[in-house]
């Protein structure tokens, strides 16, 4: 549409006056892209770094569980690098939340999906938006990008749990004395945590003397609800000196991120008229239409949903995950192959 910009009411009478002509408005400033570190830094680690692909090429929630300096937080720092950018009209959703937040510098809109790490000492208001004048949250200003809960069970649990129904709806209800107000909150959760309190459960040189025990208790600080809102949990093991003396990988951020982009492309094109954006976002009838496996595929998941005891949420994301992997393989139909992929990130029970 075409744009006037008036410096001043005088001016603005003038141009509808016909006596003067306003020239046209300059371009706004776009930031530059910083997409932080690149999956070549990351040696080993090759079943998370699938996991995170997986996560990026569809929108899904990530949880990865391992020990202290196995890699989780930078692989979490990697995923900026090979989602896709904005499309313009999302640029100007991200710029909308972080106007009302008082955050957009000189008006720059950038095209960088929004990374956000917020403290584990973070309150509830922080994360999910209030205050007395009721600004957005942690989950809003991550909208269309990714939320990183570094330490994940250290978080408090209600304020853990103040995000489940943001994770299931795309946005916050934040209802104060003096206001009731709704932001956008599509976000991907990135997650983080070790395996128990001390971090070294799986070795006997190191763990405490509680262990196995110790385990269970420290993941349960996170409720199960939660945990069944993630699609993806993968173990990272620890990083051996035999993995840091390897080459670099062959294969960057760069190689992922044309993957990503050609998975996600496909998703636009099936689901343009759904409304949803990734494979995360399908629901109802574009679920059904877009993520029925074939015959063994739906076979092996009514086993596993009943070997598992999925609920009807972990089903259905299990659908999303599996409808990912077949199009990153570039695979009309969701196989067996594809069901048994997803299925194997599924969480299992802590170790007793």
């Amino acid at each position: 549409m075409p744009v006037i910009a008036a410096p001043d009411l005088v001016s603005l009478l003038n141009h509808l006056k016909g006596t003067q002509r306003l020239p046209d408005p300059p371009p706004g400033e776009v930031e530059e892209p910083g997409y932080g570190p690149d999956l070549r830094q990351v040696n080993g680690q090759e079943t998370a770094k699938r996991a995170l692909q997986i996560a990026a090429a569809g929108g899904h929630n990530l949880l990865m569980i391992g020990p202290p300096g196995a890699g989780k937080s930078l692989m979490a720092s990697c995923l900026p690098g090979i989602l896709p950018p904005l499309t313009p009209g999302e640029a100007l959703e991200t710029s909308m939340v972080a106007s009302v937040a008082g955050t957009l510098e000189s008006g720059r809109i950038s095209r960088v999906r929004p990374f956000r790490a917020p403290h584990h000492s973070a309150s509830m208001a922080a994360l999910t938006g209030g205050g007395l004048r009721v600004r957005p949250g942690e989950v809003s200003l991550a909208h269309l990008g990714v939320l990183f809960l570094d330490e994940l069970p250290e978080f408090q649990r209600a304020v853990l749990d103040s995000l489940r129904q943001p994770l299931e709806t795309g946005k916050v209800d934040v209802a104060r004395a003096n206001a009731h107000v709704s932001f956008p909150a599509r976000v991907q959760l990135v997650a983080a945590m070790n395996p128990c309190r001390c971090g070294h459960l799986g070795d006997p040189a190191l763990a405490c003397s509680r262990a196995p025990r110790c385990a269970a208790d420290y993941q349960a600080r996170v409720s199960g609800p939660m945990l069944d809102r993630i699609d993806l949990h993968v173990e990272v093991d620890p990083v051996s000196a035999a993995d840091l003396a390897l080459p670099p990988p062959t294969e960057g951020s760069a190689e992922v991120a044309a993957r990503v982009a050609a998975a996600r492309a496909i998703q636009t094109a099936r689901a343009a008229d759904t409304g949803a954006r990734t494979n995360a976002e399908l629901e109802g009838d574009a679920l059904e239409r877009f993520a029925t496996p074939d015959d063994a595929g739906r076979k092996l998941l009514m086993q596993a949903a009943e070997a598992m005891r999925l609920s009807a949420r972990g089903y259905t994301r299990m659908l999303r995950v599996a409808r990912t992997i077949a199009d990153l393989a570039g695979a009309d139909t969701i196989g067996r192959i594809h069901v048994a992929e997803a299925l194997s990130y599924r969480r299992t029970a802590p170790r007793a």
